[in-house]
């Protein structure tokens, strides 16, 4: 049961969040599937120990990360279905656009330099700009300290 109860609670979560353009906490949840928040809870702890979600530091409620959405405002603001969204770093930007199998810009800036980036994706095509990502951190050790990395 505990298998199925993760499903519905993360497709909740990815529901709200299209929707709203806000990552949902535990009650939002709750609410929407009719469940008991200690439910949900439970599910949040089970979906970071599988690296599906991250909450936030400090506040088991709350998601900080459902990749590719951020649960706090980024750098990498994406507008989408007249909505905006936040995404936890530049591949999640394109991310939402993926998730919401929609067209959506994003106004960034370069990490390093602060220069303003637009990354687009239009038709479910990224628009090509002669732009170079950089990551200070090893794909495998993300998760060692996801909100730095």
């Amino acid at each position: 049961m505990s298998e199925e109860l993760d499903t519905k609670v993360k497709l909740a979560i990815y529901d709200l969040t299209a929707a709203t353009g806000q990552v949902p906490n535990s009650s939002e949840v709750a609410r929407k599937i009719d469940i008991d928040e200690s439910e949900v809870l439970a599910a949040f702890a089970h979906l970071y120990a599988k690296r599906l979600i991250f909450p936030e530091p400090g506040d088991p409620t709350r998601i900080r990360m459902a990749p590719p959405f951020s649960g706090v405002p980024t750098s990498f603001p994406v507008e989408a279905n007249n909505k905006r969204y936040y995404a936890n770093c530049v591949w999640d930007a394109y991310g939402i656009a993926a998730a919401l199998h929609s067209d959506a810009v994003s106004h960034a800036r370069d990490g390093y330099s602060g220069e303003p980036l637009t990354l687009e994706v239009r038709n479910n095509q990224p628009v090509l700009k002669p732009y170079l990502a950089h990551f200070a951190v090893p794909a495998a050790d993300w998760w060692d300290d996801l909100v730095f990395t």
